[in-house]
């Protein structure tokens, strides 16, 4: 007997274009099954009973038809539409980045589950915390650890030497820290501190709980942000478009507070 021709998934909807007047065909990540596509018919048109239950930053229960070419979302019910992180615009942002990372290293049809949690548990904490700065950097070294990209923190990435705690480098190229000697010699590389080098091992071994109890100097945390995106803009070849707008909601903020300062 061939596959059922109907079945029913968990979904979260990381991406969606417009097919036509009304229709929408959704990108989905899902426990058993990964990433997908499907269409919505009738998504736009007014009144759908798909409507908000297959918009980006959602948790839907989904009722899929298969097709020849796509399969159709038949039903959609939400479980969780995170009002408090599409209510905030900062919050929405970091939501549509992890969305974007999971879409830019994943494969359609190819089951994820511990990354279908860590997705839904981020929405979760975006929604939650104060502290964006660190369930993003989790995040992203979560993924790397998942997608097969795992920095190298703990021995020189050219040499192999352990890594010890002085300033050493950040080389993307070469998937991890370098030595003080090996780093000079690499144009590509970067200064990386001692503080973010051991935050970066922190976090790419503990558990939210633990990460969330660090505490981010401004300087630090920029540092960081900037060795994570520099590393995963490398392995994408590519920016990734959402962090550009994290960017640019910071720099426009900035604008605001240093005008009210002068005030």
């Amino acid at each position: 007997m061939g596959a059922p021709r109907s079945y029913q998934t968990q979904a979260l909807i990381i991406g969606q274009f417009k097919l036509g007047e009304v229709d929408k065909i959704v990108t989905i990540y899902t426990p058993e099954f990964g990433k997908l596509k499907a269409v919505a018919k009738g998504a736009y048109r007014p009144g759908s009973k798909l409507g908000g239950n297959v918009e980006l930053l959602t948790h839907s229960l989904m009722m899929l038809a298969r097709g020849r070419n796509l399969d159709i979302v038949t039903q959609s019910q939400t479980i969780d539409a995170f009002t408090e992180l599409k209510g905030d615009l900062w919050r929405m942002a970091c939501g549509l980045y992890v969305l974007e990372l999971v879409d830019s290293f994943t494969v359609e049809n190819d089951e994820d589950r511990p990354l279908f949690d860590l997705l839904l548990d981020a929405l979760r904490w975006l929604s939650q915390s104060d502290h964006s700065e660190i369930v993003l950097r989790y995040f992203e070294l979560q993924v790397l650890n998942y997608v097969g990209y795992r920095p190298e923190l703990y021995r020189c990435a050219v040499c192999g030497s352990p890594v010890k705690p002085v300033v050493n480098f950040f080389s993307s190229d070469r998937g991890g820290v370098l030595c003080p000697r090996c780093g000079q010699k690499d144009a590509l590389s970067s200064a990386i501190s001692v503080d973010a080098l051991k935050i970066l091992r922190l976090w790419q071994s503990c558990d939210y709980a633990t990460a969330r109890r660090v505490v981010l100097r401004r300087g630090l945390a920029l540092e960081l942000e900037q060795v994570t995106c520099q590393y995963i803009n490398y392995l994408l070849q590519r920016e990734v478009k959402s962090m550009a707008w994290l960017h640019e909601l910071r720099r426009s903020q900035m604008v605001v507070d240093n005008g009210r300062a002068r005030n």
